[in-house]
């Protein structure tokens, strides 16, 4: 059984449903990824997974449970969620940013102990920020900033990790490295992740479990290798482009098709 599982979802906002009977069993330490065209739904169902929005019909299960009978310190315990786009309060070091992952390890009665400040060390070092960890995280570079937010995430210690496009508005180098970062948290850390995407190739590379979302439903899930092809790419996105097979790391690759424009007529003479 996963971990986190969706039956049946129904979800929207103010009365207008955006999910339709979604069904989802996330695999155990691998990463998912969700992908479709925009207001397709990626970001309900993540914020459905996170326990932020809640259902108007169907569970989504935590460990065998519906994730809103659970209380809010038990469920952040066990998953983080980055969200889109997250700001941090002006002049907020880069520690004290990610020492805000061990809220749900604090009580009223609690105070602050080595094995939280070696969850905040540990999560900077696998984030690879430790260097500028007194320095404001609004000083950063914006691929900085978002290992920051990571690291955060790191910080609460949990084996469950939602993103919500986390490479947004990164250079591609950038994108390489964050992805690169993440999955490693899944295949050299046994953690669970789903991530919406919107880049493409960066899916297909990157995905073990890759989600295809189309008007609110799932229209095919698996592995890259079996779902991510052109005849699925134009149905999904009415996108032309051809699936390649990069011949060094042998990951797909997806290359959009040129339309031709039509050739000028020749003048008569």
């Amino acid at each position: 059984m996963s971990r986190l599982e969706t039956i049946a979802v129904d979800a929207g906002y103010a009365g207008v449903n955006i999910l339709d009977g979604i069904d989802l069993a996330v695999p155990d330490g691998q990463v998912t990824i969700l992908i479709g065209p925009n207001g397709c739904g990626k970001s309900t169902l993540l914020k459905s997974l996170a326990r932020i929005l809640k259902p108007g019909a169907g569970h989504v299960l935590l460990d065998g449970k519906d994730i809103h009978s659970l209380n809010t310190r038990s469920v952040a315990a066990r998953l983080g969620l980055l969200p889109q786009g997250p700001i941090a309060p002006e002049g907020l070091s880069v520690r004290e940013l990610v020492a805000q992952g061990r809220f749900p390890h604090q009580s009223l009665l609690s105070q602050w102990t080595r094995a939280d400040e070696d969850a905040v060390n540990g999560a900077m070092a696998i984030a690879g920020i430790t260097d500028f960890a007194d320095r404001p995280v609004d000083t950063l570079s914006g691929g900085q900033r978002q290992r920051c937010w990571v690291a955060m995430v790191l910080a609460q210690e949990t084996e469950l990790i939602l993103l919500d496009e986390p490479t947004t508005f990164l250079d591609l180098k950038v994108q390489v490295d964050l992805m690169d970062l993440l999955t490693g948290l899944a295949h050299e850390r046994g953690r669970t992740l789903v991530i919406v995407l919107h880049e493409l190739s960066l899916a297909a590379a990157y995905a073990d479990y890759l989600v295809m979302m189309k008007e609110g439903r799932i229209v095919s899930a698996g592995q890259p290798d079996t779902i991510f092809t052109a005849e699925r790419l134009h149905d999904v996105f009415g996108l032309r482009a051809n699936v390649l097979r990069d011949p060094e790391s042998g990951r797909l690759v997806c290359v959009p098709i040129r339309a031709r424009k039509p050739r000028p007529v020749a003048a008569a003479s």
